[in-house]
């Protein structure tokens, strides 16, 4: 198992074939700084450093555009009455090609960035979408079910799940908009338990009417999820306080009743159905557990002929699977249900197996998918934002499960083929969470690159600590004059690549060049040296298997100044004593360091350290994992034979973004 949590001083074990996933943006906006910082950063030097520990061939990192939805309805409704003439799908495309590029200008090595509904992986994933549809079907899992939907009567017509708002019914949620049946912190819940309805196309309070649609039986997954969640705790490397929020749904269906509200506790507990009363002495509401929805249902209809106010607690709902909506994926015709498109929430969780196909088509290996998301050999890890925890660790592991496990038997979920979902907190905006659907508007990712370069952002990304907070990103540039006080904080930990690991690279070529004829000189590196470059690769391993990023940049930063330090005294004690033999040693234990340092940057800043590769004149293997504590002369035989590229003056691995030339 790959994601086993590992004994003090273990070394992890990586699997045969990874795949690697970033939640999807939607079709509908640009990328702001949250998608690339909060996600894609992480996932991408993720991708990076698998490809050189188990070899690039071994890794596929995909992701794409989230095509389909109401938000995006919404948006192309709004960008229709603002004169925009394309049709929907030109809007999709636009959308798409923007991301795609902002994801390029960030050096993210996707190998595979689709949209689910463009193209050949567009076509894949229709197939898919059924495929998923009727194996589930067999399987016992889907149910039609008649549940209440918004209707505006002004307008006469059905809204989908974004043409509704109000305020989300789970107590304590903290979320400033809530929509038909999710909240923006992904809380999910019945359309009639949406509190102060509004329909956001005529501003008036929509009415319920019954729909049939197709749903995924996930409320009778709790003991199952109860059972995987507990097998996360004891033995995986699961994040805590991800496994704690699904804890958190994993509950009997509960109402809240106010105290102030019950005249007679007793008296209403014979009304409602069999329930178990829980009264806290310190609590403002009476608890009432039921065993089913059904009875929960039956419950709030009593509460509401009595007049009593109530709120429902969080607990596992049907996951519906068909809506009405027109744009999206078609939805089999099934039992009399005809012309349903499936619901954008779930077949966005089988999107990155639609694009992991459409790359082996273009290899001609579609048929190997399985070898990547179903196999004892292979791991997914998929990187994520925690307000869809929801979906990915409690929905996907429901359908997931579903599709291997027929209904009435009771899954092993020690063998269930799952994926390893790594949830990053929240990434604030100057300490508020900042959404496009927010009052407070994020900066767009393309606009951070006028700034500072993509290492850089890179770097300061990566050193967040999103594993296990959330964390404001404090760009100087976006602050008013007078409130910039001090150092521009985005640039600290790029000054370790830009200045310090930049200078140390630049002082060893030049010094080869002055003194050595541009080779390095024949000899072993000081046995400190090389014992704190094994330390810091075992524990940059380690923190890399745990997926703690912020661990690695605090590890870099200590190794590259200590071995910085060594260069810069022990310079100045050869140069006062004219030591060429120390100073000779001194070139051959800071060019072994910054070969072992290139090999662990490489993920995060990749084009500085192929530039540092180039320079050392050393092909591809350089990055290979199996030889990182190796000597030069392993890649290279005899060194006095081996000329490396010149380095003209002035030349750097690490570049700072030009306007801050000069700073």
């Amino acid at each position: 198992m790959f994601r086993k949590r590992l004994m003090k001083n273990e070394r992890p074990v990586f699997p045969k074939r990874a795949v690697i996933t970033a939640g999807m943006p939607y079709g509908n906006k640009n990328l702001h700084f949250g998608h690339v910082g909060g996600m894609f950063v992480h996932a991408d030097i993720f991708a990076r450093f698998l490809r050189d520990r188990i070899g690039k061939e071994n890794v596929i990192f995909v992701s794409g555009t989230d095509c389909y939805g109401s938000p995006i309805l919404e948006s192309y409704r709004n960008q229709k009455e603002a004169g925009y003439q394309g049709s929907m799908e030109d809007y999709v495309i636009s959308n798409h090609e923007s991301q795609k590029r902002t994801l390029e200008d960030y050096g993210f090595s996707l190998d595979f960035f689709g949209a689910s509904a463009l193209g050949e992986a567009g076509e894949i994933h229709r197939h898919m979408s059924e495929e998923i549809f009727y194996k589930l079907y067999r399987n016992g899992y889907i149910e039609k079910l008649s549940v209440p939907q918004f209707y505006d009567e002004e307008l006469e017509i059905f809204l989908n799940g974004r043409q509704v708002t109000g305020k989300c019914p789970i107590p304590g949620c903290t979320s400033d908009k809530a929509y038909a049946d999710e909240c923006s912190l992904g809380h999910q819940f019945l359309p009639s338990e949406l509190l102060h309805p509004v329909s956001c196309l005529s501003g008036r309070k929509p009415v319920l009417r019954e729909v049939e649609n197709w749903y995924f039986d996930l409320e009778n997954c709790i003991d199952m999820m109860k059972d995987y969640n507990d097998f996360l705790r004891r033995h995986t490397n699961t994040r805590k306080y991800q496994m704690e929020t699904v804890e958190e749904f994993l509950k009997k269906p509960l109402l809240y009743v106010p105290k102030k509200y019950v005249e007679n506790p007793e008296e209403l507990s014979r009304r409602l159905p069999e329930h178990r009363c829980m009264d806290e002495p310190k609590k403002n509401s009476f608890q009432f557990e039921f065993e089913t929805l059904e009875d929960r249902d039956k419950a709030k209809t009593v509460l509401e002929e009595m007049g009593i106010h109530y709120t429902s607690g969080k607990t596992l709902v049907p996951f519906r699977l068909s809506g009405n909506v027109e744009w999206g994926v078609p939805f089999p015709d099934c039992e009399g249900l005809k012309g349903l498109t499936f619901w954008v929430w779930p077949e966005s969780l089988w999107a990155p197996v639609s694009f992991t196909r459409a790359y082996l088509r273009q290899k001609g290996r579609e048929e190997e998918w399985r070898k990547w998301w179903a196999h004892e050999e292979a791991m997914v890890y998929q990187f994520i934002g925690e307000d869809n925890i929801y979906f990915y660790a409690i929905a996907q592991t429901g359908l997931f499960t579903g599709l291997q496990v027929p209904r009435g038997t009771k899954p092993d979920m020690e063998k269930v083929y799952l994926t390893h979902i790594i949830a990053n907190r929240h990434l604030l905006f100057m300490d508020v969470k900042a959404s496009s659907s927010s009052e407070i508007k994020p900066p767009m990712a393309s606009e951070l690159l006028e700034y500072y370069t993509k290492d850089q952002l890179r770097m300061h990304f990566m050193s967040l600590g999103l594993s296990s907070k959330s964390t404001g990103f404090k760009p100087q540039v976006f602050l008013k004059e007078e409130e910039r006080t001090g150092a521009d904080t985005v640039l600290k930990e790029g000054n370790l690549i830009t200045n310090v690991f930049n200078r140390l690279i630049r002082s060893c070529f030049y010094a080869v060049q002055n003194n050595y004829a541009g080779r390095i000189p024949e000899g072993e590196a000081d046995i400190k040296i090389k014992n704190r470059a094994e330390e810091t690769v075992l524990e940059y391993e380690r923190h890399m298997y745990n997926h703690e990023f912020h661990r690695i940049s605090y590890l870099l930063d200590d190794f590259v100044r200590e071995v910085n330090r060594h260069w810069v005294n022990h310079v100045k004690l050869a140069d006062s004593r004219g030591d060429t033999a120390l100073r000779r040693q001194i070139v051959i234990d800071c060019f072994y360091a910054c070969k072992v340092m290139a090999v662990l940057v490489h993920p995060i800043a990749p084009e500085g350290c192929e530039k540092f590769r180039e320079y050392l004149n050393i092909g591809e293997e350089l990055w290979n994992w199996e030889h990182i504590l190796e000597p030069i002369s392993f890649y290279v035989g005899d060194l006095s034979r081996h000329e490396l590229k010149v380095l003209e003056p002035r030349v750097d691995f690490f570049k700072k973004h030009e306007c801050q030339i000069g700073q």
